[in-house]
């Protein structure tokens, strides 16, 4: 960086990191595997007049910047070769609202840190189903977790949130206040600012019935446990990981490597309901395993191993059709993948997601039945096209291809995964929205929607 730039950064409160640092390696790394950029600067601010200041020199330096929340971009958006990080980890601030049942939070917190906090109120948003995520990018770009069919997307609850955007201005935003742009955060990502705080409209949500169910995987048993998904009350949210059952010590060994249903799912109500609810889907078959039981919410978010790094790719679409020859098709590429892990990941949605009208967000996929993931686990780089192959032929045999793509979830699919993402008239007024607050497209390094 030149004297000039390091000037720039002189006021700064936040920790500044450059290469040779002992922190460097560490604060440059990312949840994607085999991602190995090296940024100019990672500037971890610490309010909002550092993000300004980070923005604006930026803006007049002409360097990339990538930002950065809890860093588990699909694409690896939260770090950039030869440019700026602005990273939000530090800035953690949460004041949590028991009576009002509302949250203010800033953008560096994590789903697990805010779900734990307002959990001792008996409170909860619904945010994804990764703990590590960081609330600022799972909330931009819609939010779809264990609480999508009892409360809806993370952005149906949120109320406002303070943004600073390309022009280094800090503007509260909410539906009476700069609207068309409250409009955008909810779905259109990182594209319009920095996000640095959201207030979130709270739900009771106390003990769960909730955790990991493994079912063995046959045709009939993946069709019945949708069809019971569906059927359930809104309270119970699933997600059905088709996949070779991994070698767990919960898993009896005779098992290990056969297909199973890797199933996830939390009961947001009472807990004998809860019970009578997981009921059907028990009966399915005879479990290899099952961990399901009452726990707070916090709990079903798994432990995080800060040192897990997978090397990953796959493609998400969402979808009404999951036909007998569509779950054939299902056991038979999982089965025949080289992959270390290879997974179709079916989420039945409907509830609350669906009751929002389209066009009140720029997440504009409500009425689907389902998000599909198709992806591959394994452990070299130089192995990705392989496996990259086997994505695409499943994703088109599914017929995902051009279907509606759920943003946070896509990787590095170019123009058209981002345009899978909005429809058309979503599409344009993102774009204008863009112009009006972004006309120089100085957030471009996420899935990017140019100006108009």
């Amino acid at each position: 960086m030149s004297t000039q730039t390091l000037a720039d950064l002189s006021g700064v409160t936040g920790q500044v990191i450059r290469p040779g640092d002992a922190d460097y390696d560490k604060a440059r790394t990312v949840f994607l595997g085999g991602v190995d950029r090296r940024p100019a600067v990672i500037i971890r601010v610490a309010n909002n007049k550092d993000v300004s200041r980070v923005i604006a020199l930026a803006r007049d330096s002409g360097m990339p910047l990538a930002v950065r929340s809890g860093g588990h971009s699909g694409a690896a958006h939260g770090v950039v070769d030869d440019g700026i990080v602005l990273d939000l980890v530090d800035m953690r601030a949460l004041k949590i609202d028991a009576e009002q049942r509302t949250a203010s939070a800033e953008t560096g917190l994590t789903a697990a840190q805010f779900s734990k906090a307002a959990d001792e109120h008996g409170l909860a948003v619904g945010f994804g189903d990764t703990g590590s995520v960081g609330i600022g990018g799972i909330t931009l770009g819609g939010g779809v977790g264990y609480l999508v069919r009892k409360h809806g997307l993370t952005i149906d609850d949120l109320l406002a949130a303070d943004v600073v955007t390309a022009d280094g201005q800090l503007r509260h935003v909410d539906a009476e206040s700069e609207p068309d742009l409250f409009w955008a955060i909810r779905g259109g990502g990182g594209n319009f600012g920095v996000a640095t705080r959201f207030q979130y409209r709270l739900h009771p949500v106390g003990a769960i019935v909730g955790g990991m169910m493994m079912l063995p995987a046959t045709a009939e048993v993946i069709t019945s446990f949708i069809e019971e998904s569906e059927a359930a009350p809104e309270e119970l949210t699933t997600i059905a990981n088709v996949m070779k059952a991994p070698p767990m010590p919960f898993i009896p060994e005779e098992h290990h490597g056969e297909l199973a249903i890797f199933a996830l799912m939390a009961y947001a109500g009472d807990t004998d309901a809860g019970q009578r609810a997981v009921a059907p889907l028990r009966a399915l078959a005879e479990p290899l395993a099952d961990l399901i039981r009452p726990m707070t919410y916090p709990e079903i978010y798994m432990p995080d191993e800060e040192d897990y790094h997978p090397i990953a790719v796959g493609k998400t679409r969402f979808t009404d059709k999951l036909d007998a020859e569509a779950i054939a098709t299902i056991l038979d590429r999982v089965e025949s993948s080289t992959a270390m892990m290879a997974v179709t990941q079916i989420r039945a949605l409907g509830g609350a997601m669906a009751r929002v009208p389209d066009d009140a967000t720029a997440f504009a996929h409500r009425r689907s039945r389902f998000m599909v993931t198709v992806a591959n686990v394994y452990e070299r780089v130089e192995d990705t096209p392989t496996h990259q192959a086997w994505v695409d032929e499943l994703a088109g045999a599914l017929d995902l291809d051009g279907r509606g793509a759920y943003v946070n979830f896509l990787g590095e699919e170019g123009e058209q995964g981002i345009r899978d993402a909005y429809p058309d008239p979503t599409w344009d007024r993102l774009r204008s929205v863009k112009r009006r607050y972004d006309p120089e497209n100085l957030f471009r390094l996420n899935q990017n929607v140019p100006p108009a």
